[in-house]
């Protein structure tokens, strides 16, 4: 097994959304002969995005996997989605990766978003190399997007594959390295050519270069290449191995994966330079200790993903650690400390599952069905030798979303429906407010979001409204005032009883409620003074201008009286939320609404526009940073103003801005902005 999986890659695809990863993944399929048919984005036909959802949209909303074969080698591949809003998951997707290819479009080259997901592979550690797609196309520009990867993600290229010509003529390649060039044939295919003159001088100074930065990999390297002034192919190729591997060099290819132009060369260079399993760094759990990625050791395996299979049930896709799986085994749950039963093993290819009858190592990526206790997230492993993986950090939500049954009274069923999805997609939340009454679905993203409830709609037949979420605005106070509460009621019989002075007046912002006895002399039991306090939160968590809660106020109870029969913990509740009322009314009372931290990525052509939008959003910028083209806008913004950004942000930047956002504080609404909230809230009570 050791020799197989000196030969194995396994990698995911990472890149922007719309850099045609996916294209990218059905043409090295189809050049392994994993496929017989080069399927099409725009014609919902690849392999890997077979979501209803996905076809509609023309690109991929969840991560798709496959394994092919390639000169007798097994590699598996991940092709990850690009789009801001299904991209939350990408550290546990890069945890089943050993390497990453990251494909950069032609025409836009490097976006914010790109810097964004290439920063999660480098906290992932991961070797890397870079793929310039779209040669083919209309304002195909090589320089630009190969400047762009040290110019905006700091890293050293090394060009192995120099695209002959570009848009409608690009019809072949050169072999920097060992100075060839090739034409394309029809099928895509390689012929090998004279090299065009005009490239000559060009792949002269190009391979310099590469041989230069090759090295610096190794002290003997680079020695030797300054004593002679080369170095051999074998050299060059280690050389490049060995940068890749301490990831300081990432290896360039080019090609069109719509016209399978480059498949070849991108899979001889994912054999020849990227890692196999058995150079993956050791695996560490919480507390340091080490999990050699050899087949050799105690088995272990992380569930990086988890599918909803119409037929199989719950899928557990796993990326073997260390050690081997066999089918029928049984492990522990590490996470959970639950046995759970491997039953048969799955290669996935998109949809289709094939069951795999031998053993499996490290590196290996294959599906799980109905494991009983195990979700994303979870460690398997040797139940005599117990290893947990912690889990990657994700990206907080940013969006929340109502949902409502569009018949009432099949809210629960809603609810059960939505739950469901939950395994699946570890960036989405479903609570209830008890609040405002919302069962919430928070998400990446307003697209993330309504997606989400398409397939719940399809999957489950369950009618869901969205609605814009209820804004969980507060009410304070501004003044002091001192007042009588006082409750009696004669029934005949047995009475009610209760009267309380109180004493209130503003509290500390953000400082909460806070309740002072101030009673001397007995003028009220002390039995009855918690009831005071009592009576007082409940009036206040209704609220007084709009049914919001009242916060951030102090009350002293200083006086009041009693009687020996009628006097009662109830009474003096109520004496204590009649003493509210009359006095929130003569302290100013006033509106206060949630303020959110938003930092805003964007390239740099757009910060005047974004800044000024902000504005208008009643804002406040707190600052900005560019670095490497892209800059980032932090500002306080109220969260009514933030609701529907997503598009907004998306329309102004083509699509190129982001932006994360998070709760800072409260301030006081502006009188136009308090007077609609209190109407509206009066137009909804009635």
């Amino acid at each position: 097994m050791q020799d197989q999986l000196q030969k194995q890659r396994t990698f995911a695809l990472i890149g922007h959304g719309g850099t045609g990863k996916t294209s990218v993944a059905e043409m090295l399929l189809f050049a392994a002969g994993s496929i017989t048919r080069l399927g099409k984005i725009d014609e919902g036909s690849t392999v890997l995005d077979y979501e209803p959802e996905e076809t509609k949209r023309r690109g991929s909303i969840q991560p798709g996997f496959a394994q092919l074969p390639w000169k007798k080698n097994l590699n598996f591949l991940i092709d990850t989605p690009g789009d801001n809003n299904f991209i939350g998951d990408l550290p546990y997707l890069l945890q089943g990766a050993d390497n990453v290819v990251l494909v950069i479009d032609a025409i836009d080259g490097v976006k914010p978003l790109t810097k964004k997901i290439w920063s999660e592979a480098v906290k992932a550690s991961l070797p890397a190399m870079a793929f310039i797609n779209k040669m083919d196309r209309e304002r195909a520009n090589f320089q630009m997007a190969y400047q762009g990867l040290s110019d905006m993600l700091g890293i050293k290229p090394v060009l192995l594959f120099l695209p002959i010509g570009s848009e409608s003529d690009f019809r072949g390649l050169v072999d920097i390295l060992a100075e060839k060039a090739y034409a394309f044939d029809e099928s895509g295919g390689l012929t090998p050519i004279d090299m065009p003159e005009d490239l000559a001088d060009e792949v002269t100074m190009t391979r310099e270069i590469a041989i230069e930065n090759i090295a610096e990999s190794s002290e003997e390297l680079m020695e030797k290449y300054l004593e002679e002034g080369s170095l051999t192919d074998e050299e060059m190729i280690s050389g490049l191995r060995a940068g890749v591997a301490s990831r300081t060099l990432v290896p360039v290819c080019a090609g069109s994966a719509m016209q399978n132009k480059g498949a070849a060369m991108l899979l001889d260079t994912i054999q020849n330079i990227m890692t196999s399993p058995l150079e993956h760094e050791p695996w560490l759990d919480a507390d340091g200790a080490e999990r050699p990625s050899s087949p050799d050791a105690p088995f272990a395996a992380f569930v990086f993903k988890t599918i909803a299979d119409p037929f199989a049930g719950q899928l557990s896709v796993l990326r073997v650690l260390s050690g081997v799986l066999s089918p029928d085994a049984t492990v522990l749950n590490a996470t959970k400390d639950e046995k759970e039963k491997i039953g048969q093993i799955l290669f996935l290819e998109g949809k289709k599952q094939t069951p795999c009858k031998q053993e499996v190592g490290p590196g290996a990526i294959v599906a799980v069905a109905k494991l009983k206790n195990t979700a994303t997230g979870d460690t398997l492993c040797a139940e005599k030798a117990p290893f947990i993986l912690p889990k990657p950090a994700l990206s907080p939500s940013i969006i929340s979303y109502a949902l409502a049954a569009e018949e009432k009274g099949e809210e629960d069923k809603v609810f059960a429906a939505v739950q469901k999805l939950l395994d699946e997609d570890i960036n989405l939340h479903l609570v209830r407010n008890d609040e405002t009454g919302d069962m919430l679905l928070t998400g990446m993203g307003q697209l993330h979001i309504e997606l989400a409830v398409e397939k719940v709609k399809r999957r489950y037949k369950t009618n869901i409204v969205l609605k814009t979420p209820k804004i969980p605005y507060r009410e304070t106070i501004k003044g002091k005032a001192q007042v009588q509460g006082r409750h009696k009621k004669q029934s005949g019989g047995r009475g009610q009883f209760g009267d309380c002075w109180i004493r209130m007046e503003p509290n500390t912002r953000s400082a909460g409620y806070e309740f002072l006895d101030e009673i001397v002399g007995g003028s009220i039991p002390r039995n009855y003074i918690p009831a005071v306090d009592k009576g007082v939160q409940e009036a206040a968590a209704r609220g007084f201008l709009a049914g919001y809660p009242m916060v951030d106020f102090k009350v002293a109870v200083y006086d009041g009286s009693y009687h020996n029969v009628d006097s009662s913990e109830m009474a003096f509740k109520i004496a204590g939320s009649l003493a509210f009322k009359k006095a929130v009314e003569m302290c100013n009372p006033i509106l206060l609404e949630p303020i959110m931290l938003a930092a805003v990525f964007i390239p740099d052509e757009f910060m005047g526009d974004v800044i000024g939008d902000l504005s208008s959003r009643r804002g406040r910028v707190l600052g900005s940073d560019s670095i490497g083209g892209v800059t980032e806008v932090k500002a306080h913004v109220p969260m009514a103003e933030m609701m529907k950004y997503a598009p907004d942000l998306r329309s102004m930047t083509g699509g190129q801005g982001t932006f994360t956002m998070e709760f800072a504080h409260y301030e006081e609404c502006p009188p136009n902005v308090a007077e609609q909230v209190i109407a509206d809230s009066k137009k909804e009570d009635e």
